[in-house]
């Protein structure tokens, strides 16, 4: 592959990501979402995964493992040796703090920059201060979706001399929404307990029996994937969403999961575990539906006053949301307004144009 064609902004940029990170159409996980809007918007390069495969437009190509005593050791020995033969003037690595650590030891003349998606403090190579602080003083840039991450990173960790960057998550703004909507309550989204699956079929157990003229239904399975295992968590789950009248889907395409969206006139995003971002929130307000979803996290960051906030610690609040919101259509349709709004901030071409200008710093 030619090296002009993997040059962006007179760049020649190395996007790794996650080991088990999907980057093909039909199965793509989070992050390889982001990084095919990314280069769609103009911020693109050579991306380098393991998957299989890779989208028509982005360049791509399969890292094989190299030598190592773990798997990030392994992928970090075989990127290295693929990107020996390219020659990227910048290597960005996402979400693995090792591998990024890695690609720097090896590659010693070439600016490494890390991306996260998530909690430092559940990561390898980053869960105490000082292996935080290790990151900050030896990669040339740490990147994070949220203020919330941002947090948690800097954590008992001495003001460092390259503070970390904020690049929020974006999205592909669709058209605008139609504002006749179904009256369909959704949820999208991996169906675990972290993000509050079972909550959203106990709320809706409760409320749709007072909703004459509503639905519920439920997209995703335990990983964004079509071969998603059948977990103890689903089996247990199936028997109470049917007794509730909720409709599981399954695992879908994500453009499938965008057209359920913007069809719906509620969205739910529950979760209880601290959402480092949120991208269902946002996609859904995109979508122009009304938002329901907890407080935790970066979630407020994203939704700010265009949501209805239910706590997955209170009885019976996301059940009270939901109500309140099919049972008040001028609500309903202001809320979705001001979704759509804050969701024009996120758009991909400007998030594009902020990443652009990060790497022109670094190589400054």
């Amino acid at each position: 592959m030619a090296a002009g064609a993997l040059r962006v902004d007179d760049l020649t940029v190395a996007i790794v990501l996650p080991p088990k990170e999907g980057f093909a159409p039909g199965a793509v996980g989070a992050v390889g979402l982001l990084v095919h809007r990314l280069a769609r918007a103009g911020a693109g390069g050579l991306v380098v995964g393991r998957g299989l495969g890779g989208f028509a437009d982005v360049a791509y190509e399969q890292a094989r493992y190299g030598f190592g005593l773990t798997e990030a050791s392994r992928y970090a020995a075989g990127v290295a040796r693929m990107l020996r033969r390219v020659g990227p003037e910048l290597i960005e690595v996402h979400n693995r703090p090792e591998i990024a650590l890695g690609l720097a030891r090896r590659l010693p003349g070439v600016p490494v920059s890390l991306f996260l998606h998530n909690d430092t403090q559940g990561m390898r190579r980053a869960r105490r201060p000082e292996d935080r602080a290790a990151l900050l003083a030896r990669l040339a840039r740490v990147v994070c979706v949220s203020d919330w991450v941002r947090r948690r990173l800097l954590d008992e960790v001495p003001p460092p001399a390259r503070p970390p960057a904020m690049l929020p998550n974006c999205i592909d703004l669709p058209p605008p929404p139609d504002p006749v909507r179904e009256r369909l309550i959704l949820f999208a989204g991996r169906v675990v307990a972290d993000k509050g699956a079972d909550l959203f079929v106990a709320a809706c157990a409760d409320a749709l029996p007072r909703l004459p003229g509503w639905r519920a239904e439920m997209i995703g399975a335990d990983r964004f994937r079509p071969d998603s295992p059948d977990t103890p968590f689903l089996q247990a789950l199936r028997p109470l969403a049917a007794a509730a009248g909720v409709v599981m889907h399954g695992y879908l395409p994500h453009d499938q999961v965008l057209d359920a969206m913007g069809r719906a006139a509620i969205v739910a995003v529950p979760s209880r575990w601290e959402e480092p971002f949120g991208l269902s929130a946002l996609e859904a307000m995109a979508a122009g539906a009304a938002l329901v979803c907890s407080p935790r996290g970066g979630l407020p960051e994203v939704a700010g006053d265009a949501a209805l906030y239910a706590d997955p610690a209170q009885p019976g609040a996301l059940t009270e949301a939901l109500i309140a919101l099919a049972q008040d259509d001028s609500r309903r349709a202001a809320l979705a307004a001001a979704g759509r709004a804050r969701a024009e901030q996120f758009d991909a071409p400007h998030a594009a144009l902020a990443l652009l200008a990060l790497r022109r710093s670094i190589l400054a």
